[in-house]
């Protein structure tokens, strides 16, 4: 018979914390999908607390806080699955929530057989140490206060700006995962962003400059964040880049900056190397597994493990612990990032990546921390190595096509001259196939950086890193004018 359950509504439904406290529910919740035949069943129960502010000149313009409580079923049947997400965190609720999961593969539950789940280990609670966090963030008195010093500090540092904004997220998140193969995880999130962005204008000379900096697990981040230096930056580029010249067009070499940088990796190859793009069958990289797919002197790497770091975490969306993944050795492609279903469906081992927005999604293969490795040179070296070229100090928005297709504008550029840095350029777009430029990426410098990003896809908008050291591209197309 399906196994029976009377909740505790002192422990479960006025619960605070999502714990151990939910296990008894969650076992019946799991012990009931078995008995209608699913393969696999999984739970993720989170909790939300958002806040963002926006600063507009010397003006707090938006204040936007959100809460949230939710659960995502899913079951799996062969390799189809079915997922359905509520609110509703009742008894009846979940209940419910699970029995349209299950008839979505054409199951449903027989009161008449008995459970082969044997019920959930103890709980494997990351959260042990991170119950303060929420309270030690900054308020929004004081968040407001910070944004505002910023943009006062633009003011300061900067000429001819027209719009000087700030703004400041931080997103709380409490998850508590549990599925019928033995799955039963806890964790607490924490991440927090602040950015600056500025428009300058004189005449027809218009320069549109902005930085985020982010973090994860750090409830101090706003505080310590060196507004000071981060205002010069931003405003030293956009004087910079105000009068610049608008560069020609052309195929040449071209030497990207560290930190955000990596951006291009991250949308261009890293998205193909998912395994949700070989089940979609849109990478040209699925049947390259231990071939060459980029210059020798290219390694990269997916991980979760970084301290801080806004893609780092101790366990995935499906209760893996994190871990190191190195996804190209000296350009050999060496692994896939795969979740559950790209394991199920490709057979790529699971790597801790299986992600999610919220628990209005089904967990997906997805990046974490994501960059390509330090190699042996210096920055100077790079650019000393092309007589004719581009340097992109900054890295501005883009598109990607489904299969590789990028092109991205760069924020900040100079030419490059006689292996010297000249005059900075804009208008500047990097146009290219991930597959072509992965094998020109000839030298890479010392000097790894990470910064702080988001990426959307089939899952939803989640926290990421992107990064690398200063890179040389041997040819690349530039857009100009």
């Amino acid at each position: 018979m399906v196994s029976t359950y009377t909740p505790d509504q002192s422990l479960v439904h006025k619960a605070e914390a999502l714990n151990s406290h939910w296990q008894p529910q969650l076992e019946f919740l799991l012990a009931r999908g078995r008995t209608a035949g699913a393969d696999l069943v999984e739970v993720y129960l989170e909790q939300i607390d958002h806040l963002s502010v926006l600063a507009e000149q010397d003006t707090i313009t938006s204040v936007n806080p959100s809460f949230g409580r939710g659960a995502g079923i899913r079951v799996f049947l062969g390799k189809q699955d079915g997922f359905v997400s509520t609110n509703d965190l009742s008894d009846a609720g979940l209940k419910h929530a699970l029995e349209q999961a299950l008839s979505m593969l054409g199951l449903e539950v027989n009161e008449a057989v008995h459970s082969s789940f044997d019920g959930l280990p103890n709980l494997r609670d990351f959260a042990i140490d991170k119950a303060h966090w929420l309270n030690q963030c900054p308020e929004l008195y004081e968040a407001s206060d910070r944004l505002l010093n910023g943009t006062q500090l633009l003011d300061q540092h900067g000429t001819h700006l027209q719009v000087r904004r700030g703004s400041y997220a931080r997103d709380w998140q409490e998850v508590l995962v549990a599925a019928s193969d033995g799955t039963f995880g806890r964790d607490i999130r924490l991440h927090q962003s602040i950015g600056l962005n500025v428009l300058a204008t004189d005449g027809e000379h218009r320069s549109s400059i902005g930085r985020r900096y982010g973090t994860s697990g750090r409830p101090d981040d706003l505080r310590n964040w060196d507004s000071e230096t981060s205002a010069k930056e931003v405003c030293e580029s956009a004087g910079t880049m105000l009068y610049a010249d608008y560069v020609d067009a052309g195929q040449m070499p071209a030497v990207l900056a560290n930190r955000f940088g990596g951006v291009i990796f991250h949308e261009a190859c890293g998205h193909l190397l998912e395994t949700t793009q070989i089940e979609r069958g849109t990478t040209p990289f699925s049947d390259k597994l231990n071939q060459s797919i980029a210059h020798e002197a290219v390694t990269a790497i997916d991980e979760g493990i970084t301290d801080g770091a806004f893609g780092s975490l101790s366990m995935d969306d499906e209760g893996m612990e994190s871990q190191r993944t190195v996804l190209i050795e000296n350009g050999v492609l060496k692994q896939f990032i795969s979740d559950r279903a790209g394991e199920l469906r490709t057979g790529h081992q699971r790597t801790g990546s299986g992600r999610r927005q919220a628990h209005t999604f089904a967990a997906a293969s997805r990046m974490r921390n994501t960059y390509i490795a330090a190699g042996q040179h210096s920055p100077e070296q790079l650019i000393a190595s092309i007589d004719r070229g581009l340097y992109c100090k900054s890295m501005g928005g883009g598109s990607v096509g489904p299969t590789g297709q990028f092109n991205f504008a760069v924020e900040e550029g100079y030419l490059i001259e006689k292996g010297k840095l000249g005059k900075p350029v804009k208008g500047a777009t990097l146009i290219g196939e991930a597959k072509d430029v992965m094998p020109r990426i000839s030298m890479c410098a010392k000097d790894l950086e990470l910064a702080a990003g988001f990426c959307g896809s089939i899952s939803g908008n989640i926290f990421v890193t992107v990064g690398q050291p200063h890179i040389k591209v041997d040819s690349i197309t530039v857009g100009g004018r």
